[in-house]
């Protein structure tokens, strides 16, 4: 039998191999351990004997105090007029829409219009085939002659038979019954009469006219087509009168009383009407009417508002923003809507003091006009409030107001009063808010 052979005489087991392998390893764990912990100590040394400054700098709030004051813009608070407003959707409508329907039968032979233009009641629109109407009223004027003239002579025989009656020369029944002929011929001559005027009616009608002013559309049907009589025909056009308009909107149900005290009052309510967008101004109007009855599955009511529109901007059936101008407060403070800020202490602003540092202020607001909003209660006129860069601020925090900022805030408010309800010379509006049906409450 053969032995295994072992190991060479001075050459390791494969056992010590393993165990100064593992030897090593833990070697330069330890190495590497004890370095680490070495630099981390040598950090929180550093750490510890920084001044402020420099430990500040590696912390957000620090780093801005280390960087001075907050470059901020404020406007001051002021006095002003701010206007009471309820913003709703609407629809322009017309006056009056009126199909232009032919009186009569017959042939169209002429189109007196171009579609699209503006007409004057009594305008020349259409003519209709006057011939026939025209044989007609000959016919009835004739026939009115030939019973005119039998109740002439019937007149005669009866003067004639009532002085031989007189004279006993005749019987009284022939007196009697000539009489009665005279009132049938009368009668005769009524019914022919009226068959004549019909008959001038008829072919008066054949010129067809605009029955009132506005702006004719397209035509619904051409020359030479036959046409009807009354609401079976397609008509020849469609007249709106435009000038003026109206515009119907909906209000929620809670704004109704506000509304209506007004109006029991005898105010006039100015109505702004803007574009879809809520940026162009189309016109300004009044209140005209509001409905009788509130809409049950909505909870709305509609109210019109009617515009003079001398220069076309609100067109039949267009989409508009409405204002409704409910009131108006005069003399009281207010502050650009981009001051106000909300949060855990509720609506605030950041009031800037004498010493460039703010304070946190809650305030009480009431109605909003554009980029405005009445001040009810914690700010005066004269006191700064931040309006951009409130962001980075906290309460105390110094700030560095930017050069203008308050000059220019303090010039809007009377931008915006002078630009209520009328248009300026851009076509533009203030900003505003655009919620549709729902008004401008106190936030």
């Amino acid at each position: 039998m053969h032995e295994a052979p072992g190991p060479l005489a001075g050459q390791p087991s494969t056992g010590q191999r393993l165990l100064r392998r593992l030897a090593w390893i833990a070697l330069l764990v330890v190495l590497v351990g004890g370095g680490a912990w070495g630099w981390y100590r040598h950090r929180a040394a550093a750490s510890a004997d920084a001044p402020p400054a420099a430990a500040a700098s590696r912390s957000g709030a620090g780093a801005r105090g280390a960087a001075g004051p907050t470059p901020v813009a404020v406007a001051k608070v002021a006095n002003g007029n701010v206007r009471v407003t309820l913003n709703a959707l609407g629809t322009v409508t017309p006056m009056a829409t009126i199909t232009v329907q032919s009186q009569i039968a017959g042939q169209l032979v002429q189109i007196g219009f171009r579609e699209g233009q503006r007409v004057r009641k009594g305008d020349f629109l259409a003519q209709i085939d006057s011939r026939p109407y025209q044989a007609a009223l000959d016919q009835a004027q004739g026939q009115l002659a030939k019973d005119e003239a039998l109740l002439k002579q019937a007149q005669v025989d009866l003067a004639r038979y009532q002085k031989l009656l007189e004279r006993n020369s005749i019987a009284r029944q022939q007196a009697e019954d000539q009489e009665w002929i005279v009132h049938q011929d009368e009668g005769l001559v009524k019914v022919d009469q009226a068959l004549v005027a019909t008959a001038q009616l008829n072919l008066n009608y054949c010129r067809i006219i605009a029955p009132a002013d506005g702006r004719i559309g397209l035509r619904l049907v051409d020359q030479g087509n036959f046409v009807q009589a009354g609401a079976g025909g397609t008509g020849i056009a469609v007249i709106t009168q435009t000038q003026p308009i109206n515009v119907v909107f909906v209000l929620p149900e809670d704004n109704l009383p506000q509304v209506l005290k007004r109006m029991r009052d005898g105010a006039q309510l100015p109505v702004v009407a803007y574009d879809r967008s809520g940026t162009q101004l189309l016109g300004t109007g009044a209140l005209a009417a509001v409905d009788s009855q509130i809409n049950t599955s909505t909870g709305t009511v509609n109210l019109k508002a009617q515009f003079a529109n001398a220069d076309e901007s609100l067109f039949p059936n267009q989409f508009v923003n409405a204002t409704l101008i409910v009131d108006e407060l005069r003399g009281a403070t207010v502050m650009p809507t981009a001051a106000i800020q909300r949060g855990a202490p509720g609506t605030f602003v950041y009031l800037v003091g004498a010493d460039d540092a703010v304070s946190l202020k809650t305030v009480k607001l009431g109605p909003v006009d554009g980029d405005r909003v009445a001040v009810i209660d914690g700010l005066q006129p004269g006191d700064r409030v931040v309006v951009d860069g409130a962001d980075k601020l906290r309460d105390g925090a110094k700030v560095a107001v930017r050069d203008g900022s308050a000059a220019t805030a303090a010039a809007a408010p009377a931008a915006a009063t002078a630009a209520a309800a009328s248009k300026d010379g851009t076509g533009q509006k203030p900003r505003r808010r655009k919620e549709g049906a729902t008004a401008d409450a106190n936030p």
